[in-house]
C-alpha cells in the first residue's frame, strides 16, 4: 500500500475530498511553495502571497471537484486559481504594492543567468540588477508579467503555463518574446550605469 508521500496530487485530492485531513496536509505541503512564490512574484508583496495561497486552498476544499485531471495537472489548476485571485487583488488596489524586501531575489538572480565575481563593486552590481530586474518584471503589464513570472522564474515550460493561463501555447510565445523585449528596454538604463560604474573601477585598478 503506498503512503500518502508516494500517492500522485489527483489521488491526495480524492481523499481529500473524502474528509481525510492528512491528505489535505500532504497536498498542502507539496503545493503551497509553488502557488505562494507564484502570487509573491506577481505581486512583490508577501502579505497578498500569504492571503492567495490561503484562498487558493480553501477555495480546493469547497470546489476541488471542479478539477479535471484530463484537462492539466493540479498544480496548474492551483496556479490558475492563485491567478485570479492576484489580478482581482491588483485590480482592486487599483496599483502594485510597495516593493519592500518580499520578493525572492533567489528566483530573480537565477533567472538572469549570469555568472558574477563576487568582488565588492560586482556584489553591489548584481544586488542593483536584481532590484532593477524585480522593478522591470513588477511594471509589466499582467498578460506580459504572468509570462515571465511562470516560464522564467518558475521555470514551467510553455505547455504547463498554456494550461495555467487558459490560452494557446502560441500565444504564450508571443506574450514571452514581447515581454522579453520589454524588459530588455526598461533594464537598458540601469544596463549602461553599471557598465559605466566598471569602467570607473578598473581605471582606479590601473591609477
Amino acid at each position: 500500500m503506498k503512503t500518502k508521500t508516494e500517492l500522485s496530487d489527483h489521488e491526495l485530492l480524492r481523499l481529500m475530498l473524502a474528509g481525510d485531513e492528512d491528505a489535505m496536509t500532504q497536498l498542502y505541503r507539496r503545493r503551497q511553495g509553488g502557488v505562494y512564490r507564484f502570487a509573491l512574484q506577481m505581486s512583490g508583496s508577501q502579505a497578498l502571497a500569504e492571503d492567495v495561497t490561503q484562498e487558493v486552498f480553501l477555495f480546493l476544499m469547497d470546489n476541488g471537484r471542479a478539477f479535471d485531471p484530463t484537462r492539466g495537472s493540479l498544480s496548474a489548476f492551483l496556479l490558475g486559481v492563485a491567478r485570479n485571485y492576484v489580478l482581482r487583488r491588483l485590480r482592486a488596489d487599483h496599483a502594485l504594492l510597495s516593493l519592500g524586501d518580499d520578493f525572492e531575489e533567489e528566483s530573480v538572480g537565477s533567472a538572469l543567468q549570469t555568472t558574477i565575481d563576487e568582488s565588492p563593486l560586482h556584489s553591489l552590481t548584481r544586488a542593483e540588477t536584481i532590484e532593477a530586474v524585480r522593478k522591470a518584471v513588477l511594471s509589466l503589464p499582467e498578460r506580459y508579467r504572468e509570462v515571465v513570472v511562470l516560464c522564467e522564474l518558475q521555470e514551467m515550460s510553455y505547455g504547463e503555463t498554456a494550461e495555467v493561463l487558459g490560452c494557446a501555447i502560441g500565444t504564450v510565445r508571443s506574450r514571452l518574446h514581447r515581454a522579453r523585449s520589454l524588459l530588455m528596454e526598461k533594464l537598458k538604463p540601469h544596463e549602461e550605469q553599471s557598465a559605466a560604474a566598471t569602467s570607473v573601477e578598473t581605471a582606479r585598478c590601473f591609477a
